[in-house]
């Protein structure tokens, strides 16, 4: 997924030391110098742990619909790198990369050195701060954010946003952003700013509901309450299959917000349905072929979205004769080892990225595999009816493998 314009974004991760941790306070070092920090730009900024792609697209969609021209960031890639920001749901230019990636480039030079141990530069905050001068460079009416991993303890923190939408919380990252999905949810609540104008949420668990409205109480000295998004309103033709339905209309909600603070009118329901029902979300519960042989592709990461990937396959096909799977061992493989016990499976290995273990132990019958030798003719050779579940990181590499159009995620 490299193209050029982009060793600038990757210059201190790839330099990093085992066990060195990336540094928002050195990214907020760069904002400073690059002057991204009063763009005068609303922003709405999407947290929590699953779904944000989802809910990211929708609200920028809605914006667009109303007439705005948003920039979009998000983590990671599809195919390319330059899909992490859009305007307008269009993936920039390798030429408007390669200016951003030269802008940053050459910002860096002016921080402190980097000592050996010292946080680094991590590649999804530097696309979040290219996205924002991007913004600014276009004249953009919006910027929606996709939060990496966490909340206040991502680089999206450095840009306080007017509008924050939360996706589900539950319990990833455990040990790195919390013990527990209520400690989760106070790191991701924790982006909410003092101008925040609206917090929305998708239902919650008692303790990370509790989580997050003390969060936000506590940022906002008390001034906003969390408002939770019930069922849609929206016709079940403009929204993705099974769970993105509730992330799509949390981005719906979110953007509509955003437009109510900025002053600016919601687009009327013929327009709003007409760039929802455009909206594309590859490696979603997306269909792909190849010769023979078609492939249902979804980032299912646990239990719940393995199975809901596979009830959809059932709903099209009377089998399913394969499934690839990609998951490390911080994502819940045993309770998708469970959802696919009687089918047969592929479990693909990702060994290029270092920071990622696949060590959890495998049924017997399993074949394992390197993703490096995934060819389109292996695709084709494990049937007619192909689920593809894992990582993000896979199921990019799958998209890229599948030739899908990446390029353009709605039309308006």
């Amino acid at each position: 997924m490299v193209t050029d314009g982009t060793g600038a974004f990757f210059a201190e991760w790839d330099r990093r030391g085992p066990g060195a941790e990336r540094s928002v306070e050195r990214a907020g070092l760069l904002a400073h110098a690059l002057e991204t920090g009063t763009t005068g730009i609303p922003v709405l900024t999407v947290v929590g742990s699953k779904g944000k792609g989802t809910a990211a697209t929708y609200a920028s969609a809605t914006l667009a619909a109303a007439g705005c021209r948003v920039v979009t960031v998000t983590s990671p890639a599809l195919r390319r790198e330059r899909e992490r920001i859009r305007v307008n749901g269009t993936a920039i230019s390798d030429a408007d990369l390669t200016r951003l990636g030269a802008r940053i480039r050459e910002a860096v030079r002016y921080l402190p050195e980097r000592r050996s141990g010292e946080g680094y530069l991590s590649p999804s905050g530097l696309f979040t701060i290219a996205g924002v001068l991007h913004a600014r460079a276009v004249g953009a009416d919006a910027i929606v954010l996709e939060a990496g991993m966490g909340g206040v303890s991502d680089e999206v923190r450095l840009f306080p946003p007017d509008v924050v939408a939360m996706t589900e919380v539950f319990a990833e990252h455990l040990g790195v952003l919390g013990d527990s999905p209520a400690e989760i949810a106070v790191d991701k609540a924790g982006v909410t700013a003092a101008t925040t104008s609206a917090v929305v949420s998708l239902p919650q668990t008692p303790p990370v509901t509790e989580a997050i409205a003390a969060t936000v109480a506590d940022r906002t000295a008390g001034r906003l309450k969390p408002e939770v998004i019930g069922a849609s309103d929206l016709p079940e033709a403009v929204l993705p299959a099974a769970h993105g339905r509730r992330n799509a209309e949390l981005g719906r909600a979110a953007a509509e917000r955003l437009l109510d603070a900025a002053g600016r009118r919601r687009p009327s329901p013929g327009r709003l349905h007409r760039v929802l029902s455009s909206v594309r979300l590859p490696g979603r519960l997306s269909w792909h072929r190849l010769p023979g042989t078609t492939i249902l592709l979804d980032s299912a990461i646990d239990r719940t979205g393995a199975a809901t990937a596979l009830a959809e396959a059932r709903r099209h096909w009377d089998d399913i004769d394969h499934v690839l799977v990609c998951l490390p061992d911080h994502k819940d493989i045993a309770g998708v080892i469970d959802e696919l016990a009687g089918l047969p499976v592929t479990y693909v290995r990702l060994p290029e990225y270092r920071h990622l273990r696949f060590t959890h132990p495998l049924p017997p019958h399993w074949t394992v595999m390197d993703d490096g030798e995934l060819t389109r003719e292996r695709l084709a050779s494990l049937g007619e009816r192909v689920v593809g579940l894992g990582t993000v990181y896979f199921i990019a590499r799958l998209l890229d493998l599948l030739n899908a159009d990446t390029e353009r995620l709605f039309e308006v």
